[in-house]
């Protein structure tokens, strides 16, 4: 890894601090490649039970960064020759679309630190982690309208499966900040601390879910996520099918265990 991404593992805690604090953190391809390395290293790896992304600086991220997209390159030199569609839906799926999705399929609780503005692909980077713990001085902004862009990295799919359509249309068609209380109030993160106690509370939770059953926690966030899309019939029979497999696993013994000798668990992430 570079000094683009610090990678800090402690106690089974693996965090990810996006550093590029002179671009607000926007994605490089660079930073990008490094971002999805990290993750499927934390993937394989069973020491890693819980992510964190963050970013340095005063900013989470914001974005892809636009002046590496020879699309906008372009653009903003007034090319005039028509852009290459192909190229164009391809870098769509080389880029943030990879991101978003290792992140909602990685089978381990995801924490979003934020801790300034996420904006544009960087409020989905945000959004598609399991928890978003955020500053009061966050800020959330679907900006692609400002910049004459339709929306990405998987917000148009996320954002009303968070929040609802119309709230949703609102955020999207006016691309203006949201505040972090306004954030929590419409139920689009789950929590807002001081910003001087963002860490804090940050690895609180993190050790939390780090001491938890890593398997049996995998499994329920592969139910939440797809029952969203799914009927009730599909969704009971996946979750036999889970509960089966999770009940091989050492953690759900510990915790029968546990129960019968009434003590804690002391989970293991196996």
């Amino acid at each position: 890894m570079s000094d683009i991404l610090l990678v800090e593992d402690h106690a089974g805690v693996r965090k990810l601090t996006l550093n590029r604090p002179d671009r607000k953190n926007s994605v490089s391809p660079e930073l990008r490649e490094e971002l999805l390395a990290a993750i499927d290293e934390a993937r394989s790896d069973d020491e890693i039970r819980c992510l964190v992304i963050t970013g340095a600086g005063d900013a989470f991220c914001s974005g892809v960064d636009l002046g590496r997209s020879k699309v906008t390159k372009d653009a903003s030199a007034g090319e005039q020759r028509a852009p290459d569609l192909r190229l164009v839906r391809e870098s769509m799926k080389r880029g943030m679309q990879r991101v978003v999705t290792a992140l909602w399929e990685l089978d381990k609780p995801v924490i979003a630190s934020v801790n300034g503005v996420a904006a544009g692909g960087g409020a989905q980077l945000a959004l598609f982690c399991d928890l978003v713990i955020a500053s009061e001085s966050a800020r959330f902004i679907e900006i692609f309208v400002k910049r004459g862009l339709a929306i990405d990295s998987g917000g148009g799919w996320l954002l009303p499966r968070l929040i609802g359509l119309p709230k949703a249309k609102e955020l999207v068609f006016f691309g203006e900040p949201l505040s972090a209380r306004d954030a929590l109030d419409i139920g689009l993160i789950n929590r807002v601390v001081p910003d001087d106690s963002l860490a804090d509370a940050t690895n609180e939770w993190a050790s939390r879910l780090a001491a938890g059953p890593t398997r049996a926690i995998g499994f329920s966030k592969r139910l939440l996520n797809r029952a969203i899309d799914s009927d009730l019939a599909a969704a009971l029979d996946e979750e036999a099918a889970v509960q089966a497999l999770n009940s091989t696993s050492d953690d759900f013994k510990e915790g029968v265990r546990a129960f019968a000798e009434k003590r804690s668990p002391e989970f293991k992430g196996r």
